[in-house]
């Protein structure tokens, strides 16, 4: 199957890689993967969140195989955008001499949450929402 060269490259980064560019990642991928090629990076890369993926699992979107990297993974790859998806890594993201034009959208990170295992998990579901309707509008 032949890749279409016109797809852009988004990068989305936050600080460890571990859930709101791994969500924002694979809701790109999976709803417009007709036209981007998403990919994520953490500026202090650590693991992907285990409620990540039963959270995303409920949309039919697999992220076991998913791993946390780190920026240089992608230090000289050419994107068309990237996208920082917390306030930290927007501080930190390097410059990526090869990026056409940078985003920033900062959510709020779930794994900060206190409270009930449910309660927890509603907030991992509604910062899931709150991405998904956001790379709905931005991408279209």
């Amino acid at each position: 199957m032949k890749m279409n060269s016109d797809k852009k490259k988004v990068l989305f980064v936050c600080t460890h890689n571990a859930v709101r560019s791994q969500i924002a990642e694979a809701f790109l991928n999976h709803i417009y993967g007709d036209r981007y090629m998403a990919f994520s990076a953490g500026s202090d890369p650590s693991q992907i969140d285990p409620i990540v993926i039963m959270v995303m699992q409920e949309f039919g979107i697999d992220l076991r195989d998913y791993k946390s990297k780190g920026l240089d993974v992608f230090r000289y790859d050419r994107f068309d955008y990237v996208v920082t998806v917390c306030d930290q890594a927007q501080e930190t993201c390097p410059y990526f001499p090869e990026g056409h034009e940078r985003i920033h959208k900062s959510f709020t990170d779930p794994a900060k949450f206190q409270g009930s295992p449910d309660e927890v998990l509603k907030e991992y579901r509604r910062i899931r929402d709150e991405i998904n309707k956001w790379i709905e509008k931005e991408f279209i």
